[in-house]
C-alpha cells in the first residue's frame, strides 16, 4: 500500500528538511503497516530557496517528489495539484511549518482501520494567534454553519488522512474557485475528527495576513452558500415596503393636517442610505457574477514549471 503525503509550500525554505525529519520519525510505523511512502512537495511559486532545498532532499531520498508552479497560484491550487499527482491508496495533506503534527499519523490510521473513510483534525485552541484573528475566525465558522448546508467544523485544519475514493471524489469537483474546507464536507464520507492543541510554526512567519484570510472567508461563503443573494432579495422587499409606507404617511399628513413635507437634511440621509444599500446589493451580486466569470473562462488552476 502506498501513502502519499502532500506538502504545499510557499517560501518554506527553512522548514523543508525539518518537516522530512519529523515525518520520518514515523518510519517504524510505516514499516509495521507495510506502507510505501511518496512525499510530494508542491512549490507554489516560492521566491526563496524552497525548490533548491527540495532538490537537495530528493538526491538523498527517492520517495521525495517536487511539483513547482510557474508562479504563485495559491494554496488551493497547490492542494488540488497534489491530489492530482498523488498515486497513493491513502493520501494525507500537511503544512510544511509543522503546525500539522506528523506524530498524529499512527492515531489517524487507527481510525481508518476501524472503517472510517477519512480522518480530519481540528484545533481546540488558537494559542499564538492574534486575538482579533481568532475572534473573527470563530465568527466565520458560526456564520458558515448557519447559512450553508455544508458543515464546516470550527478550528478545522486542511490536515486530514483520506482513502483514495475520497480523494477521487474531491478531484471530481473541478471548480476553479476552490474552498477545500467546504469541499471536504460536501463530498461526505464517514469522517472521524481528532482534536489537538494548536502548534505554533517551527520556523518562518505565516503567509496569511488578516485581509488574505478575510478574502478567503468570502470565497468560502460565495462557494457554499447562496444566502447573501437571498438576503439581498429580502432587503429589496423590505425597502420597497418601507418606501410605500413613507409615501402613504406623507400623503395622509399633507391631506389631513395640511403639513407640507420639510427638512432636506432627512431627505439627503434617506437617499444616502438607500443608495448605500443598493451599492451593497450590487456588490454582493457582483461577487457571485465574478466567480461565474472565472469559472466559464475555464483557465487551468495551475501551471507546472518543473516536476521531479
Amino acid at each position: 500500500m502506498l501513502l502519499s503525503v502532500i506538502v504545499p509550500c510557499f517560501n518554506e525554505e527553512e522548514n523543508v528538511s525539518y518537516f522530512y525529519e519529523e515525518l520520518m520519525k514515523n518510519k517504524d510505523f510505516f514499516e509495521e503497516k507495510n506502507l510505501d511512502l511518496e512525499l510530494i512537495y508542491v512549490d507554489d511559486g516560492s521566491s526563496d530557496g524552497t525548490v533548491k532545498e527540495v532538490k537537495e532532499l530528493k538526491k538523498a531520498h527517492d520517495e521525495v517528489r517536487l511539483i513547482s508552479f510557474s508562479r504563485n497560484f495559491g494554496k488551493e491550487a497547490a492542494i488540488y495539484a497534489g491530489f492530482q499527482k498523488s498515486k497513493g491508496d491513502y493520501v494525507v495533506m500537511m503544512d510544511a511549518d509543522l503546525q500539522d503534527p506528523p506524530s498524529l499519523l499512527p492515531e489517524m490510521f487507527k481510525y481508518i482501520d476501524e472503517g472510517y473513510d477519512s480522518v480530519a483534525t481540528r484545533r481546540v485552541s488558537r494559542k499564538g494567534e492574534p486575538p482579533i484573528r481568532s475572534f473573527f475566525a470563530r465568527q466565520f465558522y458560526k456564520l458558515m454553519n448557519k447559512i450553508s448546508k455544508t458543515e464546516i467544523v470550527d478550528g478545522a485544519r486542511d490536515y486530514r488522512l483520506m482513502k483514495r475514493e475520497v480523494v477521487d471524489a474531491i478531484l471530481s469537483m473541478g471548480e476553479y474557485n476552490r474552498f477545500s474546507k467546504g469541499i471536504f464536507g460536501w463530498v461526505g464520507y464517514k469522517t472521524k475528527w481528532i482534536e489537538y492543541e494548536n502548534v505554533e510554526r517551527v520556523k518562518g512567519e505565516t503567509k496569511w495576513s488578516f485581509w488574505s484570510l478575510f478574502a478567503y472567508s468570502v470565497e468560502g461563503i460565495i462557494a457554499f452558500s447562496t444566502a447573501p443573494l437571498t438576503f439581498v432579495s429580502l432587503l429589496g422587499v423590505v425597502f420597497c415596503l418601507l418606501a410605500f409606507g413613507l409615501i402613504l404617511f406623507v400623503l395622509i399628513r399633507a391631506i389631513f393636517w395640511k403639513d407640507p413635507t420639510s427638512g432636506w437634511q432627512s431627505l439627503v440621509c434617506i437617499i444616502s442610505l438607500i443608495s448605500g444599500v443598493q451599492l451593497l446589493c450590487i456588490g454582493i451580486v457582483g461577487q457571485y457574477l465574478s466567480k461565474t466569470y472565472l469559472e466559464v473562462k475555464n483557465r487551468p488552476k495551475y501551471i507546472v514549471k518543473e516536476e521531479i
